[in-house]
């Protein structure tokens, strides 16, 4: 029995099937990182394993520590409630299981670092910073923090030298990214690229791309992906939580 605690990595899941390959190859990178860590993954909906089921096949192999990490870029309804309830219904079952829950992703340099690679891949350079406007295209959430995180982020951005780094959302908040990518030409910017600011490609992904060829946007990166940044953040994430106490996941309601 390793006193490693493994680490179980809770994505969201789709039903497009580019979504769960792209997370299995994030975890398969992050693996390559560190090979004597056990790295699974788990989704909440659409795919499999299940958290249930991930859970029950370590603690079956005889691991009874588990840092969960929500694969999430923002402390929205799924950090704060689907994730810790999954983890608390599974675990009561598991005696002796102790799980450690990590911070989501963002926000986090890592993440900038990331963005930055997408925008280069897609023809950027250094030199286009001053002279190019930037969507941060988000997925959406009604959740004021994470609406906030993301602002904060387009803000931290915008100090890299890009001369207007602005959020927008595929759902649930504006500006929608056609709405931005317009309003950014409006006032001026000659160049203007949409970065997404999401994990994994699928229905919200490709509305933001979708919306971003619409409204003329010069530059449209790729989402974030596997990126080598994210696999050293999802790292950086296990170890402070493998350093920290057991979380004390809710209770249970009859």
């Amino acid at each position: 029995m390793s006193s490693t605690p493994a680490l179980l990595v809770i994505a969201h899941g789709s039903r497009d099937p580019r979504h769960a390959a792209t997370v299995h190859a994030l975890v398969e990178a992050t693996r390559e990182l560190r090979p004597g860590l056990r790295v699974e993954t788990a989704f909440l909906d659409f795919n499999t394993p299940t958290v249930a089921q991930a859970l029950s096949s370590l603690y079956l192999s005889g691991v009874r520590e588990v840092v969960a990490l929500p694969l999430l870029l923002t402390r929205a309804f799924h950090a704060k409630s689907d994730i810790p309830a999954a983890l608390a219904e599974s675990s009561a079952r598991l005696p002796g299981l102790s799980v450690r829950v990590a911070d989501v992703l963002g926000p986090s340099p890592l993440l900038l670092s990331a963005l930055e690679r997408r925008l280069a891949e897609a023809g950027l350079t250094p030199a286009d910073r001053s002279t190019t406007a930037v969507v941060l295209a988000s997925a959406g959430s009604t959740d004021p923090e994470a609406i906030a995180a993301i602002a904060e982020t387009a803000r931290e951005w915008r100090r890299a030298g890009w001369c207007a780094v602005r959020p927008a959302f595929a759902s649930a908040a504006l500006p929608r990214t056609e709405d931005a990518v317009r309003a950014l030409r409006a006032e001026g910017f000659a160049r203007v690229a949409v970065a997404p600011y999401v994990i994994a490609p699928g229905r919200l992904p490709d509305r933001i791309a979708a919306g971003a060829e619409a409204a003329g946007a010069d530059v449209i990166a790729d989402v974030l992906g596997a990126a080598p940044e994210l696999a050293r953040l999802l790292l950086r994430r296990y170890d402070e939580a493998a350093a920290s106490a057991p979380t004390r996941l809710p209770a249970l309601t009859a």
